[in-house]
C-alpha cells in the first residue's frame, strides 16, 4: 500500500515555529538545532556564523566547510548569509526509522585553525504517514465449536511516525460475535485481539465480515483499515502444535542467498485436511517479508535478499500454523545476525599540511584525519597508527579523529622528505585496514654540527711501536654544506701517570688521523681513553667528541723468569736429595717460574731437555714438579744433572733453563732408626717433644760430622780411591734421609735449607718414620771434578755452623 504524503498544515508550522524558537541550544560543547522533516530544500536552520563567532565573508576565506561521515549529505552552508540550510528534503522515518529522537551529528571544519565544531541538528516528527496494515484483508477459519472467550491476534497496524503521530487505537466493525480487545505489549506497542463473544452457528452463517480500523493520534487523525473474514468451519478437536515455543536462529550476515537458515515444525494428529498443516508468517513486518521466505508445506525459512547487520542485527518473526479445518497454533522466530568483519575502517584526511620547517617544535599539526568503521564491537573498533620509524605521532580526538603531529625535532639532512603511511585498522578476524599516504616536504635551516658514525671507538697498537705511528683515523661527518660542514679536530687534554697526554698522542687537525708519539710498553700500562672534538667553521661554531679508547696489544717480549730454585750467587753449586729409597712419583723439587707478559704469552711449559740418567726423573709440563720416573737402584750414580726449560706459548716462543743436580742417599733413615726405642708417655708436653726432636738433630750432625771425617780421611789416601769411593757410597746410605741440605764439594760452600718434615713416631715399637712432603735440598754434593778424580769429599766449616733442621710436623701414634 503506498503512504501518502502531504505538505505541513497550519497546526505543524505552528509547531515548527515553536521549535525554531528553540532551535539554539548549548549542551555538553555541541551547537544544537531544530528543524522539522519534510522541509524544502535550502530550509533555514540556524545562524551557524553567529554561533561560530564568525562573519559570512569569512567562510570562504577560513575555510569553513562541514564534515560528516554519511553517505548523503543532509545539511549545507549558505556563505552569503552564513545560515546552516537543508541540502534536500528529510524523511525523518527514513533516516531514523522510528527511535524516540533523531539526531544527526556532523562538525564543522574551520580549516585554517584545524578546529572542529560538533553540531547536533534534531529532526522533528510530522504526521505525514497514514497507519497500515501489511494485508489488505485476511481471513481466518473458526470452527464452530470453538467456546466463547477464544481470542485470535489480529494483524498490527504499522505507522513510521513517533510520539502522537503514531498509531494510537484500533476500533472493530460491530458484530454480535465478536468484540476488540486491544493488550499493551512490553515495549509499549498495541495488540488487537479479536474475542469470541458467542457461539457460532455454521448453519446459521458460515462467513463474517468485519473491518479493523488503526488510527494515529496526529491532527488531522489517518487512519488505515484491515477487511477480516471469518469462515465457520465443522468440528475439528485438535489444533496444530509446535514442537517449540519459540525458535532462535543465529547466522552470519554473510550467508549466501536462498540458504535454509531455519525450519519450524507443527504436528497434528486428526486426520485428511484436519491433519494438514500449512504454514505462515503472522504479523511480520513488510520489511522482514521482503527478506525471509518461508515453505508453507515444509516450514523452512531461508534468505531471500541478502542480511547486513549494520542495518539490522535481529528479525523478530511469527509463525502461524494452520490446519485443514482452521486450527492455529503459533511460535515466535528471532533471527539473530551476527556480525563479520565484513567493512574496512574508511580513513578520511580532513586537512592535511605538505610543507614543515625542520626546526619545528615537536607537537605541530600535520594533518587532521578522520577514521571511521561500519561495524560493531571489535569488528568496529579500530586503531589508528603509521608505519615505520619517524618522528610523527598520532593524537586521538573526539570522535574517532586524529591529529598527526611531530613528535621530535625533525632534521632535513638526515631526511629531507617523508612518505607518511596512516595505517587505520580493525579489531576483527581477520583485521581489515586501510592505508592512506601523506607525502611531508622539509624545509632547511642550519642546525647540524659534525657527528660522529659512533658514540665510542676502540682501536689497538701493539707494543713496542715505532714513534709517529698511526693508530687511528676519527673522521666527523657535517650535513651542512660549505664553511658549515669544514670540521677541524683537536684533542681534549688529558694526564696520564703524571705526564700530558700531548705527549703521548698527536692529532691531525684537518683528517682527524692519531699519531703515537712514544713506544708503548704494555707492562707500563695497558690502555689509553682519548676524547676527540669535531668543531665545524659555522658562525657559531657547532661541535662534538667522541671518546676512543686505545688498547695496548702484549708482544711475547719477555722470557720466563725462574723464582726457585734460586742459584747462589756466588760460585757454588745446589744440589737437591732423593733418597734411593724413594719410589716412582716421589718429588725431588719444584721449578717455579713467571712471565711478566699476559694472555697466552705468559703461558708456561716446563720441559725436561737434558739429565744424565735419560728415564729416571720426569718434569710436570705445568706444574714444573720434579719426580723419579722409577724406582733408585745401586747402580744409579750418585749426582745426576738435569737441565729443566721453561717455556711460554708466544710467538715466536721465549724460554729460560736452570741446571738442578740431584744427589742420591739413603743414610737418614737408618740414624733415626733409633729414635723408634723411646717411648713416647701418653701426656707428654710440648717441651718433650721439643727436646726430642732436638736430640734427633744432634745425632744427626754428629753422624754427618763423622762422615765428613771419614771422607777427609779418605781424601789423604789417593791411592785408595776406589775403594774409599765405595765406602764413601756405603756411608752415603746412612745419611739420614729425613734432612735436606747444600753441601759443597772442591771449595763450594755448602748451605743448608729444609722444606718440611713429618716424624711419625709409635710409642712402644722400635721403629721410627719419616717422610718427606715437598722436595729438599741434597745433603751432600759431589762434584764432577772430584768424582773424576776420585777424591775424597771436603767440607767446608760454614756447613757445621750453618746447618740447622726443621721439623714442620710430628705425630705421635
Amino acid at each position: 500500500m503506498v503512504i501518502r504524503r502531504k505538505r505541513p498544515s497550519c497546526s505543524e508550522l505552528y509547531l515548527l515555529c515553536f521549535f525554531l524558537g528553540l532551535s539554539l541550544e548549548a549542551w555538553a560543547g555541541k551547537i544544537r538545532y531544530v528543524v522539522p522533516e519534510e522541509t524544502e530544500k535550502a530550509f533555514f536552520v540556524g545562524n551557524i556564523a553567529e554561533d561560530l563567532g564568525l562573519q559570512p565573508q569569512e567562510f570562504k576565506e577560513r575555510g569553513v566547510r562541514i564534515v560528516s561521515r554519511g553517505r548523503t549529505q543532509l545539511f549545507a552552508l549558505n556563505p552569503r548569509s552564513g545560515s546552516l540550510v537543508t541540502a534536500d528534503r528529510i524523511d525523518r522515518e527514513e533516516l531514523c526509522a522510528q527511535r524516540a529522537r533523531c539526531l544527526v551529528n556532523f562538525n564543522i571544519l574551520v580549516e585554517d585553525k584545524m578546529k572542529l565544531f560538533p553540531v547536533e541538528v534534531e529532526i522533528i516528527d510530522i504526521n505525514d504517514n497514514t497507519p497500515q496494515f501489511q494485508l489488505e484483508e485476511v481471513e481466518f477459519k473458526m470452527n464452530e465449536i470453538t467456546a466463547p472467550g477464544t481470542r485470535i491476534p489480529l494483524p498490527f497496524g504499522q505507522d513510521p511516525d513517533v510520539g502522537m503521530n503514531s498509531l494510537q487505537s484500533y476500533q472493530l466493525s460491530s458484530n454480535p460475535h465478536f468484540s476488540l480487545d486491544v493488550q499493551q505489549g512490553t515495549d509499549g506497542s498495541q495488540h488487537p485481539e479479536m474475542v469470541l463473544q458467542s457461539p457460532l452457528d455454521r448453519e446459521e452463517k458460515a462467513m463474517h465480515h468485519l473491518l479493523l480500523t488503526a488510527s494515529d493520534g496526529g491532527s488531522p487523525v489517518r487512519s488505515g483499515t484491515l477487511h477480516i473474514r471469518v469462515r465457520v468451519v465443522d468440528a475439528n478437536d485438535n489444533p496444530p502444535a509446535f514442537t517449540q515455543a519459540q525458535y532462535h536462529m543465529s547466522v552470519p550476515e554473510n550467508v549466501p542467498l536462498g540458504t535454509q537458515l531455519l525450519m519450524v515444525k507443527a504436528t497434528d494428529p486428526d486426520e485428511g485436511a484436519n491433519g494438514e498443516v500449512s504454514y505462515s508468517f503472522h504479523n511480520i513486518d513488510h520489511k522482514i517479508a521482503h527478506i525471509f521466505q518461508l515453505n508453507s508445506y515444509t516450514g523452512e525459512i531461508s534468505n531471500k535478499e541478502a542480511l547486513d547487520y549494520e542495518e539490522h542485527k535481529s528479525y523478530p518473526m511469527e509463525i502461524q500454523a494452520q490446519d485443514g479445518a482452521g486450527l492455529m497454533a503459533r511460535a515466535k522466530v528471532l533471527v539473530k545476525v551476527l556480525d563479520i568483519n565484513d567493512n574496512a575502517p574508511e580513513v578520511t584526511m580532513t586537512s592535511v599540511t605538505t610543507a614543515v620547517p625542520e626546526n619545528s617544535p615537536p607537537g605541530a599539526i600535520i594533518a587532521l584525519i578522520s577514521v571511521h568503521d561500519q561495524d560493531s564491537e571489535e569488528n568496529g573498533d579500530t586503531t589508528c597508527s603509521i608505519a615505520g620509524n619517524i618522528p610523527f605521532k598520532l593524537e586521538k580526538l573526539d570522535d574517532n579523529y586524529y591529529h598527526l603531529v611531530t613528535e621530535r625535532t625533525l632534521d632535513r639532512e638526515l631526511t629531507p622528505r617523508y612518505n607518511i603511511t596512516v595505517t587505520a585498522a580493525d579489531h576483527g578476524t581477520p583485521a581489515l585496514y586501510t592505508e592512506t599516504h601523506i607525502s611531508l616536504q622539509v624545509t632547511d635551516i642550519n642546525d647540524n654540527p659534525p657527528v660522529f658514525p659512533q658514540n665510542s671507538y676502540s682501536t689497538f697498537i701493539l707494543e713496542n711501536n715505532p714513534r709517529g705511528a698511526s693508530f687511528f683515523s676519527a673522521i666527523a661527518y657535517d650535513a651542512d654544506s660549505n664553511e658549515n660542514a669544514l670540521v677541524t679536530y683537536s684533542l681534549v687534554e688529558d694526564t696520564i701517570q703524571g705526564m700530558p697526554l700531548s705527549s703521548y698522542v698527536s692529532i691531525n687537525s684537518d683528517t682527524g688521523v692519531l699519531y703515537a708519539l712514544r713506544s708503548f710498553d704494555y707492562e707500563q700500562f695497558q690502555d689509553l681513553q682519548l676524547r676527540v672534538i669535531a668543531c665545524d667553521s659555522g658562525d657559531p661554531p657547532l661541535s662534538s667528541n667522541v671518546s676512543i679508547s686505545l688498547f695496548v696489544l702484549d708482544q711475547n717480549d719477555n722470557a720466563p723468569e725462574i723464582l726457585y730454585p734460586v742459584l747462589p750467587t756466588d760460585s757454588s753449586t745446589g744440589v737437591e736429595l732423593a733418597p734411593r729409597s724413594a719410589e716412582p712419583g716421589y718429588l725431588v723439587t719444584k721449578v717455579v717460574a713467571v712471565d711478566r707478559d699476559s694472555g697466552q704469552n705468559a703461558w708456561l711449559s716446563y720441559h725436561l731437555l737434558k739429565a744424565s740418567e735419560p728415564g729416571l726423573f720426569q718434569v710436570g709440563l705445568h706444574t714444573g714438579e720434579v719426580r723419579t720416573a722409577r724406582a733408585l737402584l745401586d747402580r744409579d750414580a750418585l749426582k745426576q744433572s738435569l737441565v729443566v726449560a721453561v717455556q711460554d706459548h708466544g710467538q715466536p716462543p721465549l724460554s729460560a733453563t736452570v741446571t738442578l743436580t740431584v744427589a742420591i742417599a739413603d743414610s737418614i733413615p737408618d740414624v733415626l732408626a733409633d729414635l723408634g726405642s723411646l717411648e713416647a708417655p701418653r701426656d707428654s708436653q710440648a717441651s718433650d717433644l721439643t727436646l726430642y726432636l732436638v736430640v734427633a738433630v744432634a745425632a744427626v750432625s754428629c753422624v754427618f760430622l763423622a762422615f765428613v771425617i771419614v771422607l777427609l780421611a779418605l781424601r789423604l789416601r789417593r791411592w785408595h780411591a776406589s775403594r774409599l769411593l765405595q765406602a764413601a757410597g756405603g756411608g752415603l746410605l746412612g745419611v739420614p734421609a729425613s734432612a735436606s741440605q747444600f753441601v759443597g764439594v772442591d771449595g763450594v760452600r755448602a748451605f743448608l735449607q729444609t722444606y718440611s718434615h713429618e716424624v711419625s713416631l709409635t710409642a712402644g715399637s722400635r721403629e721410627s718414620h719419616v717422610i718427606f712432603p715437598q722436595p729438599n735440598y741434597a745433603d751432600t754434593l759431589l762434584s764432577q771434578e772430584s768424582c773424576g778424580k776420585s777424591e775424597p769429599f771436603l767440607v767446608t766449616q760454614d756447613l757445621l755452623e750453618d746447618k740447622k733442621e726443621t721439623f714442620s710436623q710430628v705425630n705421635f701414634s
